[in-house]
């Protein structure tokens, strides 16, 4: 069931209604329904309505198995990792009070944070991680975090609130994964049709593409929160739809303004802005096993031909900063290394590789903010050097369909992580998401005795030496990390800037308060 506001408008209702709201706000770029009232200080009840981009029939409540933004919305209501990263990316206790590891790193202890319980009230055991991670790493059914569990032996019950991670070899930063929003603790007798787990929000209703309901965990372990009684999320395919039920009063926040928008939307009297540098990156991702990007020199050039500060300008209206085809910004060992353009250089790699005339496809979708517009405008890069770049736009759910891993030459987006887990997840053979199709045996070796070096310094120079790599060779095409900015009404409180790269304090709703 949802709050009388809003079953007061149907989602075909307010899709119906947003060109023309696009239009008037677009045009005076200033006022607006809502009136303007200040958060004011936390206050308890109420409901938020959140606007989420993307999302479609898809859509899942599985902890263990989010793509989309609403399905990370929802994952991080709903539950909980043993740790998490906070608002200035840092790791910090979440269901676990503390996780250590053993001298040597090869096994880790989790303690269980004393009293914390799933929604239906039961304690949450030692046998519940323990079934957790076997859910994860299940080999019939992989979920979208086990390869980076890939190092893992097995997990044991070590005590009344302790549990075990033995390791196949040792693991320094093994605590960096289990932070990830996919490692949800659930109970061991977890139904994915009965959501449970120990976020600030129980489950109440859930419609694929559409939208989905939670209210209050009374039991919630962090002292005063959740503030709201509430959230609702409600799918967004298109900005315009999302920006106007925004200006409208039709929801109380939105995720994703576009960066060329922010302005416009900042304007209105009724709204602020939540505007957060991130690690988070927009890729063109080339697929390095098929004609014609398995000729390192077809990639070094697409790289060349891209006019990074331009398409920040154009693309994000300068609200980002520069990247240069590698990722994990925040990293201490973070790279950042030089790359300008240089169409000639580029027409040269492409004729020395029998590709004067290059001719591409390029799969693009809204599934972020910016991603097609940096479709378009490297399309436009490119036929001055030469290439012309085709595009195919889809929508989100085609994009992130059986077929979202085959596409060629394609686009895609990640939020915030340090190199090692970055690379687990997209730069490894056995990466869930390895959009390249990237197998080098000397990247995969450097980063292998990485993930295992327990001197610092060692594991330094490694990192180090595993970016050239990437830098050098790699399918990606990495032009900028993009800075999120977000919307809200003024009487919306608690949401704060957040490095993650996940939108509205990480979507971290158990923070925020309405004064409604």
């Amino acid at each position: 069931m949802m709050s009388p506001t809003a079953t007061s408008f149907s989602r075909r209702r307010l899709l119906g209604g947003a060109a023309g709201l696009a239009a008037a706000a677009f045009l005076t770029g200033c006022g607006g329904p809502a009136a303007a009232r200040d958060a004011g200080p936390p206050r308890r009840g109420g409901v938020l309505r959140v606007g989420v981009t993307g999302g479609g029939a898809s859509d899942t409540l599985d902890p263990h198995s989010p793509a989309t933004n609403p399905d990370i919305a929802r994952t991080l209501s709903l539950y909980e990792p043993l740790l998490h990263w906070d608002d200035a990316y840092t790791l910090q206790p979440a269901v676990a009070e503390a996780v250590r590891p053993e001298p040597g790193a090869r096994a880790w202890t989790a303690t269980i944070r004393a009293g914390i319980t799933f929604h239906d009230g039961r304690p949450v055991t030692p046998d519940d991680v323990v079934a957790t991670f076997a859910r994860i790493t299940d080999p019939d059914d992989p979920k979208s975090g086990a390869s980076q569990f890939g190092i893992l032996d097995r997990v044991v019950v070590a005590g009344d609130r302790q549990v075990r991670f033995e390791l196949t070899e040792p693991s320094p930063v093994f605590d960096q994964y289990l932070a990830e929003y996919s490692c949800g603790i659930v109970p061991a007798d977890f139904d994915v049709s009965r959501p449970v787990g120990t976020g600030a929000f129980r489950f109440e209703s859930f419609t694929a593409g559409q939208q989905s309901a939670f209210v209050r965990h009374d039991g919630y372990w962090r002292p005063g929160q959740p503030h709201l009684d509430r959230l609702e999320l409600i799918n967004f395919a298109e900005d315009d739809a999302r920006i106007n039920a925004l200006l409208s009063g039709q929801v109380d926040a939105i995720d994703q303004v576009p960066l060329s928008l922010t302005e416009v939307v900042g304007s209105y009297e009724s709204v602020r802005l939540l505007t957060s540098e991130t690690g988070s990156w927009l890729p063109f991702t080339m697929r390095v096993d098929v004609a014609p990007f398995d000729d390192v020199r077809v990639r070094q050039a697409l790289r060349l031909i891209a006019g990074r500060d331009e398409m920040l300008n154009q693309v994000l209206s300068g609200l980002g900063a520069r990247a240069v085809d590698l990722y994990a910004r925040y990293d201490p060992q973070y790279l950042a290394p030089q790359r300008e353009q240089d169409l000639e250089r580029a027409r040269d790699l492409l004729s020395a590789a029998g590709r004067p005339n290059l001719a591409l496809e390029l799969v693009t979708s809204p599934i972020q903010a910016g991603t097609v517009e940096a479709a378009q405008v490297f399309a436009t890069q490119a036929r001055a050097a030469g290439v012309e770049i085709g595009l195919r736009r889809v929508d989100t759910s085609t994009f992130f369909s059986d077929q979202y891993l085959q596409w060629e030459f394609a686009q895609s987006f990640w939020n915030t992580r340090n190199y090692l887990p970055q690379a687990s997840s997209s730069s490894m053979p056995d990466s869930p998401f390895n959009e390249t199709h990237w197998e080098d045996a000397e990247y995969q070796a450097v980063v292998r005795r990485a993930r295992s070096e327990l001197d610092p310094a060692v594991r330094a120079r490694l990192v180090r030496q595993a970016q050239q790599i990437e830098f050098d060779r790699g399918g990606y095409l990495i032009w900028g990390f993009p800075d999120r900015v977000d919307a809200h009404q003024a009487y919306v409180g608690g949401l704060v800037p957040n490095r993650t790269g996940l939108s509205l304090s990480g979507y971290e709703f158990r923070k925020a308060w309405v004064n409604a």
